[in-house]
């Protein structure tokens, strides 16, 4: 990402001129290795191991990171804003868990924060937030947020490749990283809702409590039934301002074909945002990569320039919401929630167990809308695949745990979300 940053600053710098009414130069870069070759050219005087000199350089009115993680980016961070420079970041995971604090301490010490490429990389999505859509209430943002996992799913789906085949070949094709588990455990996708909640709704969102759930558990044969009823399988970020609550998840959803979220493939990003006035606006791109990230990097470096000409500093509040008008909103239990329900189960083909199964269903109030049994394996294992209607998160829960125990049950049960 900082050798794209270089790149952006470099072969589009007259072009970064014009727009901000002076050049914007890059003065230092600190990195632990400055001798390993980037295949980007800078002058060797400007490289650093040191990076405190950057943040009490006088000379520099920007600092960007793009370290990632919790430390030394956090501490870095919060000494440039108490040294009055601008910071502009890329670092999801910390903001996410304390983008609070810095957004605070940046309105405090009266510099500009810019953070676009935290979330859905080239797609300006932040801006949309703070700008585009500022004279709406927002009813909820949903879409695909992470490349890695929507490029896997999609390979699976077109191919029917096994889920470790495929994120092997992500992995030798950089497009996951060797350990993946951020990707694929739908952490980075809960960063990611997890500021875009926050804007959105001028509130404070703990990330102990975006319910998350990876894609690990997907298997050909969910994404072959999900066809047969007329859906794809994608990992939705989800956050919704439902009756004075929050409701903000990531897991594996099931999204009717014809949604243009479901026809989203390969890395890219696609976001939708429903605000009461202007209805459903939708943002699709690139959501990482080097250039179409650190162009995002780039943009926020052009918008301080920009205000510091101006005299426009925190024109914007890094909230979004003005900090004395955030209110506290609840985040709704996921327990609470209700919607459809995608179940497979792996089951002895013995007389009276689907009667049993669904016994167990219908004392916990789960009415079933359809069943798919396909070949027949007497006392052999056999996937049973049951649509449910509509019902509550809670009581699905305590009926599978039910079902699981089952002497017939052979292996865990699949549950996959449906949104409608």
């Amino acid at each position: 990402m900082g050798s794209g940053l270089v790149r952006v600053l470099s072969e589009n710098q007259e072009q970064i001129r014009r727009k901000v009414g002076i050049p914007v130069r890059l003065a230092r870069i600190a990195d632990l290795d400055i001798t390993t070759d980037r295949g980007e050219s800078v002058d060797p005087s400007i490289l650093t191991t040191d990076a405190k000199t950057l943040l009490t350089d006088p000379e520099i009115d920007v600092v960007v990171e793009l370290i990632g993680g919790d430390e030394p980016a956090k501490s870095f961070m919060l000494e440039a804003i108490r040294n009055k420079k601008h910071v502009v970041t890329a670092n999801k995971a910390l903001l996410a868990k304390s983008g609070e604090e810095i957004f605070a301490e940046a309105h405090k010490h009266g510099v500009g924060i810019g953070y676009e490429a935290s979330v859905g990389g080239a797609i300006p999505i932040i801006r949309s937030l703070r700008e585009g859509m500022a004279a709406n209430k927002i009813v909820s943002i949903y879409g695909i947020v992470n490349g890695t996992a929507n490029y896997i799913l999609s390979r699976m789906t077109h191919e029917g490749s096994q889920f470790e085949t495929v994120l092997k070949e992500a992995q030798d094709q950089g497009y996951a990283e060797a350990d993946p588990s951020f990707d694929i455990e739908g952490i980075d996708s809960a960063h990611k809702i997890a500021i875009l909640a926050m804007l959105a709704f001028g509130t404070q969102i703990d990330f102990d409590q975006v319910y998350t759930e990876g894609i690990t558990k997907v298997a050909p044969l969910d994404i072959l039934y999900a066809k047969e009823f007329g859906y794809r399988i994608k990992l939705l970020a989800v956050a919704k301002n439902s009756d004075g609550q929050i409701e903000i998840w990531v897991h594996p959803t099931m999204v009717n074909e014809d949604n243009p979220i479901a026809k989203v493939e390969g890395t890219l990003n696609a976001i939708e945002v429903i605000g009461d006035m202007a209805g459903e606006s939708m943002l699709i791109g690139r959501g990482a990569g080097s250039l179409p990230t650190a162009s995002a990097v780039a943009a926020d470096v052009i918008e301080i320039g920009r205000n510091m000409m101006t005299g426009g500093i925190n024109r914007l509040s890094p909230f979004s919401y003005l900090p004395k008008e955030r209110k506290t909103i609840p985040v709704r239990p996921m327990d609470d929630l209700s919607c459809r329900y995608y179940l497979r189960f792996q089951l002895l083909d013995k007389p009276g167990v689907l009667s049993q199964l669904s016994g167990i269903l219908g004392d916990h109030s789960i009415s079933i809308e359809s069943v798919i049994q396909k070949g027949r394996q007497e006392n052999e294992p056999v996937p049973v695949v049951i649509m449910t209607h509509v019902t509550q998160e809670r009581n699905l829960k305590e009926a599978i745990q039910k079902v699981d125990r089952l002497e017939t049950v052979t292996d865990e049960t699949v549950i996959i979300r449906v949104d409608d």
